[in-house]
């Protein structure tokens, strides 16, 4: 190798590194050479389609979306000991969503362009190339189908792909190998489509996180690796504004109300968002609370009466028996005491209120289940409880009178007799408030 070729080897190599990221450009450590890797800027709202259509199960699946990025083309390199005087560097080139015609067709041109840079350095150029112009050398337009070809490390194609730039998976006897420096290195459509999904997510995430957002609780300006983002509604707030607003929603209990402070906005937090906010121990009284409310609402799923084992018991359609797994505890599913087998249960009164809310077909049913005369006598028990909490007698009649609001002089609404709520005297019709007025009443001043 002649001085001077070394010497602008590493200047190039120098450059190079200087003005890509490491995301970019990686120099090998052992040898002159190094890999490029291309991130395409796609045009907006730019649609991709995968059609799985071999017959081989290997390679079943399907995708339509619009992605913002697509996985890189990665330019694998080694510099000779004549370049850049004499030889071209040495180089293959891969992508995960390019087929190998197209990537065949990138390989000519970036020879053609070490010919027209014959004799100076061309890594440059050809990153340039790659990046700019990769898309309209390839008259790739959106919505683009990528091209499902036979995937492994050998990229295949036989005669009837030349036209399409679709093929299927062939026989090493029928396959004309393509330029052996361009590869598309994945194993199956399943495979792509997981890489192409989860690249995208990932650059988007980087996006995100260099860029700087209001949030609308503190309002002050955060970088969105220091925020939350609601993917549903889009709205942006910074962690530790949420990290307090939902540490007071989950040790109150409130695990359905852990969604977008907007106001009136649905979006709900993902439990990754809520366990990255609030760390692991109040992630996990979050998670216990969040399946004990989702049991709470399953028809077929009640708690074991026990007040020491409360386990969850999932019942058999139509029994009445549940027994609980955890302490073997055998119970009637109607009114939670110990399990009755055909016997009527001591109605509760939970059971009682639900009996008067029903309608005429679920009163029939509650009567066939607890017993008419049961409920019947439940009603009157509860009946007479509340009169004799809630209403005095009438000194007169007997009927039963309830003050709702006030003086002390009352009317009987059945024999129109008036007396006094405070000592059940009979009033004079002529004056009844006579007996507030009298100084020997004990009533006195006390209407």
């Amino acid at each position: 190798m002649s001085r001077e070729d070394k010497e602008a080897q590493e200047d190039e190599l120098l450059a190079l590194a200087s003005i890509y990221s490491e995301d970019e450009f990686k120099r090998s450590e052992t040898a002159s050479g190094g890999e490029i890797c291309v991130c395409l800027d796609l045009p907006p709202n730019f649609s991709v389609t995968i059609k799985g259509d071999c017959a081989s199960n290997e390679y079943m699946g399907s995708f339509e979306g619009i992605v913002s990025f697509l996985p890189p083309v990665i330019l694998n390199f080694k510099l000779p000991p004549g370049y850049p005087s004499t030889e071209p560097p040495a180089f293959t080139l891969s992508c995960k969503w390019l087929s190998p015609s197209q990537l065949a067709s990138l390989c000519q041109r970036l020879d053609n362009l070490w010919e027209e840079y014959a004799g100076g350095v061309v890594l440059f150029a050809w990153m340039q190339f790659l990046k700019e112009e990769t898309l309209d050398y390839l008259k790739i337009n959106s919505p683009y189908e990528i091209p499902v070809c036979e995937f492994g490390s050998h990229s295949t194609n036989n005669n009837n792909c030349e036209t399409s730039d679709t093929c299927c998976a062939t026989g090493s006897a029928q396959a004309e190998i393509w330029d052996k420096r361009a590869i598309q290195d994945v194993e199956s459509v399943s495979a792509l489509i997981e890489c192409i999904l989860d690249f995208n997510e990932a650059q988007l995430k980087k996006c995100f996180d260099s860029k700087s957002y209001m949030c609308n609780i503190c309002f002050s300006e955060k970088l969105g690796s220091e925020c939350t983002h609601f993917k549903d509604c889009q709205h942006i707030y910074c962690n530790v504004c949420l990290k307090d607003y939902y540490t007071v929603q989950i040790r109150d209990g409130q695990v359905q109300a852990l969604n977008c402070p907007e106001p009136k906005c649905s979006s709900v937090a993902t439990p990754a968002q809520v366990k990255l906010l609030v760390g692991e121990k109040l992630f996990s009284r979050y998670d216990r609370l969040l399946l004990q409310s989702s049991l709470d609402l399953m028809a077929d799923v009640l708690y074991c009466p026990r007040p020491s084992c409360q386990t969850p018991v999932v019942l058999e359609p139509g029994g009445t028996m549940g027994i609980c797994s955890n302490c073997n505890y055998a119970f009637c599913t109607l009114c939670k005491m110990a399990y009755h087998a055909v016997a009527y249960c001591n109605i509760t009164p939970e059971m009682r209120d639900e009996y008067l809310e029903a309608d005429e077909a679920g009163k029939k049913l509650l009567e066939k289940r607890y017993g008419k005369n049961v409920i019947i006598k439940a009603i009157e028990m509860k009946s007479s409880k509340w009169l004799n909490t809630n209403t005095k007698q009438c000194p007169s009649c007997r009927a039963n009178v309830q003050k709702v609001d006030g003086c002390n002089q009352m009317c009987c609404a059945r024999c129109k007799q008036n007396f006094c709520w405070r000592c059940f005297s009979v009033l004079s019709k002529e004056d009844p408030y006579q007996h507030f007025h009298n100084r020997s009443s004990p009533c006195y001043n006390k209407l």
